[in-house]
């Protein structure tokens, strides 16, 4: 039930609370906050917001940088991380105009809202579910250095198989050998319950917790299917979470594609249907493959076909390409199949009721900002919709082979995922006309993007790097 600024009130009174949060989102997917006493908070707040300056967080030139923060009470949540009773919220950005403000239409919250509208307007369906998969590592410690004479990092896991020698006791795990290991082997079985149980009060439902494959602190949590919009805020609120709960536990949390070398990366697959009218869009009959709709086949069309520029959105670091190798049931190849790891697209076997039919995008990780992320394989959906684009009749699958098998014939026939941000980003410059149909993406917004992240390509590509001394010092 949708609350209202006297439920707030109510709350604020009933809980004690001592501060009102408002939390915003910065282009690059990250939360920054500003915070009022909580006697300040009124009928006023909610219509006049607060005032911010937007050039600070990516999003405005600074001549047009002045905007307003208007909470959604909706989103109203104790923060259990201060100690002082604090009520966490976040919201819309607007721009002031008279008489009345406006969405900022570069505002992430705003974009995802937007590409629910269209998919409305088109009639293909009224809502869409998603599950993101979070993989994380937890590290006992960890640090970095990067300096003239001193460029590095080191990080440690008690649990590793790198420290057999010292920390043998029978709770070394063997490198890749992690997933699902039970106690004495999972040691941080408490701090992840704890992580589930807050996200349950934040009224984010969890299937379930486990640790994942690599040896080093690698787990996943997994969320229940949500509405699109309402799961881009929990995943906001799932890495708060994740990253103040390992604190806590002494640990540190990081969402990093690909934070050790020679282990699994962390993604975050993002399974996805569409419904209309109550009614499942994706479930097709018996003898449709997958028994998954024609609708189906066309929104996997459209994200196959838009996959190289939908990766400089879904994985938006120049590490997340660290992770999409071979070898690690990370995704390299352009195609769809049931069941299997090593395609981009995964249709798992488990959903068998039709109001459950769906499928998984497995290239996306949590580097991602997840408004653009979630907004992004709509509209590439959308597309291929649209288009009635035919994943099949376009050669992409369906791959019911272990990719990583093939022959290097066989493989040489295959389309492949961009090796390189910068590719993903030349990708994104040529194809976005699907991002932007409908005025969901601004123009302006996905320039800014791509000319901030080209920079971080640039700087990053400046800095030696410890292997390259492996490599050439003695040459």
């Amino acid at each position: 039930m949708a609350k209202s600024v006297q439920d707030i009130l109510n709350l604020i009174k009933e809980q004690g609370i001592k501060m009102v949060d408002f939390k915003m989102v910065d282009i690059n997917g990250q939360y920054r906050h500003v915070t009022i006493p909580a006697e300040n908070f009124s009928e006023d707040t909610m219509k006049s917001g607060i005032g911010f300056d937007a050039s600070n967080y990516g999003y405005a030139v600074v001549e047009k940088s002045d905007m307003v923060f208007i909470p959604d009470p909706d989103t109203a949540v104790v923060d259990p991380f201060c100690s002082i009773p604090t009520l966490s919220m976040t919201g819309n950005a607007m721009i002031i105009d008279s008489p009345e403000n406006r969405p900022l239409p570069q505002y992430p919250r705003n974009i995802v809202l937007a590409a629910e509208q269209y998919m409305r307007d088109l009639g293909v369906a009224d809502t869409m579910f998603i599950l993101p998969e979070f993989e994380f590592y937890l590290f006992d410690e960890v640090g970095w250095d990067v300096q003239g004479n001193s460029i590095g990092v080191a990080l440690d896991t008690k649990q590793s198989y790198w420290n057999s020698a010292t920390e043998g006791k029978g709770t070394v795990v063997p490198k890749q050998k992690n997933y699902h290991i039970a106690k004495p082997f999972d040691d941080t079985y408490e701090c992840r319950s704890e992580m589930v149980m807050l996200m349950k009060d934040a009224g984010i439902e969890i299937n379930y917790h486990h640790p994942e494959v690599a040896a080093s602190g690698q787990f996943e949590i997994e969320p229940q299917l949500g509405v699109m919009s309402k799961m881009a805020d929990a995943t906001m609120w799932i890495k708060y979470i994740i990253h103040n709960t390992a604190l806590k536990y002494g640990k540190s949390a990081t969402f990093m594609p690909k934070p050790v070398y020679g282990e699994a990366g962390n993604g975050m697959h993002v399974h996805m249907l569409l419904m209309k009218d109550g009614k499942p869009v994706f479930a097709g009959n018996d003898d449709d493959y997958a028994k998954l709709s024609k609708e189906a086949h066309y929104f996997m069309g459209g994200l196959l076909k838009h996959i190289n520029s939908l990766c400089a959105l879904t994985n938006p670091s120049t590490n997340s390409f660290k992770r999409l190798v071979p070898g690690f049931e990370a995704p390299v190849t352009v195609g769809y199949a049931t069941s299997n790891r090593s395609a981009v697209i995964r249709i798992p076997a488990y959903a068998k009721s039709a109001d459950r039919r769906r499928f998984e995008l497995r290239n996306p990780d949590a580097t991602c900002n997840p408004y653009f992320c979630y907004a992004a394989i709509l509209m590439a959906g959308l597309d291929g919709i649209k288009n009635q684009i035919d994943p099949h009749a376009e050669g992409w699958g369906p791959y019911d082979v272990n990719l990583y098998h093939l022959s290097d014939e066989e493989k040489a026939k295959l389309k492949h995922l961009p090796t390189r941000l910068e590719d993903a980003l030349d990708a994104l410059e040529k194809d976005h006309d699907y991002l932007t149909a409908g005025g969901v993406f601004p123009e302006a917004l996905l320039k800014n993007f791509i000319a901030s992240k080209r920079e971080e390509c640039r700087q990053l590509a400046a800095i030696p790097h410890p292997a390259e001394f492996d490599k050439y010092y003695n040459l």
